[in-house]
């Protein structure tokens, strides 16, 4: 099953709620992403959150989960747990970059978070997708010409092979200190990265504008 959450970053891409909200198995709102789904006209499945940044009433008949102000978590971590909760295996998070900067770092971490529960977590926006690239091999298709970097997350180095780049790697260390990683090109149809310790961040640019 597939997830769509919409966060509550002020960066709201409507057409791009639109695209995913309607191809999903679960949508869920996380506080302000309410107001995004309405300006999207948008219904959610469920609305979580303390509501101190959503703006609009929520319509009756919806199911809320109202959270406490004082809380551990993110409203979007909780909202990633409904999700799993669920059943749900791939959650692609929405209007979650480009706001605060600890809030953008917090759902970078997220991935990690979903990752560990056994997941596969995407953010998305209209400019970039980011995804957590644990130990194994990954595949990407179709995105020949795009730029894309790979930084180690969550640990000081990682090693990985990259296949179908412009720059490719044979089971090279990349350290976390060293921002290497930045501006690789896809320069195949299908570039393919594995990653054999540690575990990396990929961030594509999604438009040949944002190169």
């Amino acid at each position: 099953m597939n997830c769509v959450i919409i966060a509550g970053s002020p960066e709201c891409d409507v057409q791009l709620i639109r695209e995913h909200a309607l191809n999903c198995d679960l949508l869920i709102c996380a506080d302000r992403g309410y107001s995004h789904a309405k300006r999207a006209g948008i219904i959610p499945d469920i609305v979580i959150g303390d509501f101190d940044s959503c703006g609009d009433e929520i319509d009756s008949g919806l199911e809320v989960v109202k959270l406490n102000t004082d809380k551990d978590f993110t409203d979007t971590l909780i909202c990633a747990d409904k999700a799993i909760e669920y059943g749900c295996d791939e959650i692609t998070i929405l209007s979650a970059l480009g706001g605060r900067l600890d809030h953008t770092l917090a759902n970078l971490y997220l991935l990690s978070y979903i990752n560990s529960k056994g997941g596969r977590g995407v953010l998305l926006s209209e400019k970039e997708r980011i995804e957590l690239l644990a130990q194994g091999k990954h595949w990407f298709d179709n995105l020949n010409g795009l730029t894309f970097s790979l930084f180690p997350f969550g640990c000081e180095s990682a090693v990985l092979s990259v296949k179908g780049a412009e720059y490719e790697l044979d089971n090279y260390r990349l350290k976390s200190e060293i921002p290497i990683g930045v501006s690789n090109v896809f320069s195949s149809d299908c570039c393919d990265i594995e990653v054999s310790e540690g575990a990396v961040i990929i961030i594509i640019n999604q438009k040949s504008e944002y190169l």
